[in-house]
């Protein structure tokens, strides 16, 4: 049997193998940011499809860090009910499922139809990677934001979720705060990588409170920026070594602040060779020899050989994909009956697409909902 089909254990979490469909927006939650039919049916798709651990996207843990309209919410005691549903029909399908504890930062310009403004570090002015209007985050709203994450994490245990994920990476509010480009703060929340660190420690210990010590707490971690002048890998990696040892129980590596858009970013197009996989590889390779916490790689997975070599030669410890399940969520079953199956997904990034066109997700090649 492949090492990607052999259990794995995350403090106490068991998950039957080592594939991990990472967290994606997909424009599919109800208005009031519930679980809709649509998500029910997609996460039942994936966890029949034969994935490990699926992490559910970006569920704001605060209305200041909400990004869009059809956003599922952790924010309130009334989203408990719903998701409870989601857990179960995963688990009754033998997955295991943890939730993405978001806040958006200066990107939840959604917050604009309510006549606030996003919420950053510092108010960058000119900033050719970003064309919103934004104000600076004050130590009151810092602290409140820190609590949301705590309650929202707190919730996520009582709905079922085996585990929860703070999004550190993608340009959103942790990743701006870790990234000097963005957070030029002159108080104890900027300056030294230890104090733009302070707001992702000062989140654990929260959420470490509410939930005990023994329930599942990740990362993805945005270790560089995508352009120059920002969070540079060397300093990434001393983040990601740091936030291992502070507690936290697996890191998942990608990307931090974007360049415009999305080009040539986390979602890089026409991957068409192995050789154009796995974008992120030489990242986890250096952080996994620094530290023995868990690491999921995730960038441009598409082939099985490629993903057993990195797993056998002890690179990451998961192997963390996204668009080909949406093209065919039902790839890990496929993989586990013919190793040399190719992934349909052309990494086109029409899925991608049709979230700036605010869709929902879909494939136009392979899978469609």
């Amino acid at each position: 049997m492949s090492v990607l089909f052999e259990p794995y254990r995350i403090r106490n979490l068991e998950i039957r193998n080592r594939f991990v469909r990472s967290a994606t927006y997909d424009g599919y939650a109800e208005p009031n940011g519930h679980v809709s039919e649509e998500q029910i049916k997609l996460y039942s798709d994936l966890a029949e499809g034969g994935v490990g651990l699926i992490i559910a996207g970006i569920a704001y843990v605060h209305h200041s860090g909400q990004v869009s309209p059809f956003q599922n919410s952790i924010a309130g005691d009334e989203d408990i009910s719903s998701f409870k549903k989601l857990t179960s029909i995963v688990h009754e399908r033998g997955a295991k499922i943890a939730l993405q504890l978001f806040h958006g930062g200066r990107e939840a310009n959604y917050v604009k139809t309510k006549n606030n403004l996003p919420l950053a570090p510092s108010i960058i002015e000119n900033d050719p990677y970003y064309l919103g209007q934004h104000q600076a985050i004050t130590e009151r709203e810092i602290w409140e934001i820190i609590h949301s994450f705590g309650d929202g994490a707190k919730r996520a245990k009582e709905a079922g979720f085996d585990a929860v994920q703070l999004h550190g990476a993608h340009a959103y509010l942790l990743s701006q705060f870790l990234s000097t480009y963005t957070n030029r703060r002159q108080d104890q929340w900027g300056g030294n990588l230890e104090n733009r660190l302070r707001l992702h420690f000062e989140i654990y210990r929260d959420i470490r409170k509410k939930v005990g010590k023994d329930y599942p707490v990740f990362i993805k971690l945005g270790v560089e920026d995508g352009f120059l002048g920002g969070l540079e890998f060397n300093e990434g990696k001393q983040a990601a070594k740091l936030l291992a040892d502070f507690g936290f129980d697996s890191l998942e590596i990608s990307q931090g602040l974007r360049g415009k858009r999305y080009i040539g970013t986390e979602y890089k197009t026409n991957i068409n060779s192995i050789h154009k996989e796995a974008y992120y590889r030489n990242w986890c390779r250096e952080i996994k020899n620094s530290t023995d916490t868990p690491i999921m790689m995730v960038g441009g997975l598409r082939s099985f050989s490629l993903m057993q070599e990195i797993v056998e030669s002890e690179e990451a410890d998961l192997v963390s994909i996204c668009r080909p399940l949406i093209c065919e969520p039902g790839l890990i079953n496929a993989w586990n009956t013919n190793q040399t199956k190719k992934a349909k997904c052309m990494s086109c990034n029409k899925c991608v697409d049709a979230i700036f066109k605010g869709k929902s997700i879909q494939c136009k090649h392979g899978f469609e909902r």
